[in-house]
């Protein structure tokens, strides 16, 4: 188990890029394969969502972190606290999915609803997967490297 030390902010920033091109990635294709599902197949919509997403959810994410931020400092980071971590996310970010694919295509119907919770499902994994990596990279676990001590 890894001890959360306080980290800067330049970490809470490369985190939140690398997150944003996975999360970003996936929104993309969801909102292809379900506009396609529907009949009414868009890429320029499924990349419209996806860079509106991405700079809006960047900005929030980057505030999340830092909020986990404090509620972390030298705790314990276990499994459970990682699923916390990721349930609180993925109720913001889904609910901007929702808002943001009803916005773009002009429809807070039941296409921007399955755009949500499809994404709702696959990047509550992505980001539970993306927070324990994280936390073993050497940018993921605040080290004393320059100590010579690892904890």
């Amino acid at each position: 188990m890894t001890t959360y030390k306080k980290e800067s902010h330049i970490r809470s920033l490369l985190k939140g890029i690398s997150w944003r091109i996975v999360a970003t990635s996936d929104t993309i294709l969801v909102v292809l394969l379900i506009t396609c599902l529907s009949g009414h197949c868009s890429l320029e919509d499924a990349i419209k969502i996806g860079s509106i997403e991405f700079l809006l959810k960047f900005l929030i994410y980057y505030v999340h972190e830092r909020v986990w931020q404090r509620v972390l400092v030298n705790k314990a980071v276990s499994q459970k606290r990682t699923l916390q971590k990721t349930i609180s996310w993925r109720i913001i970010a889904t609910t901007m999915t929702f808002i943001i694919s009803g916005s773009v295509l002009n429809a807070f119907d039941e296409i921007a609803l399955y755009i949500a919770l499809t994404e709702l499902f696959t990047k509550f994994a992505l980001y539970y997967l993306h927070e324990r990596l994280w936390l073993k990279l050497p940018l993921g676990r605040i080290r004393q490297f320059f100590f010579g001590k690892k904890r």
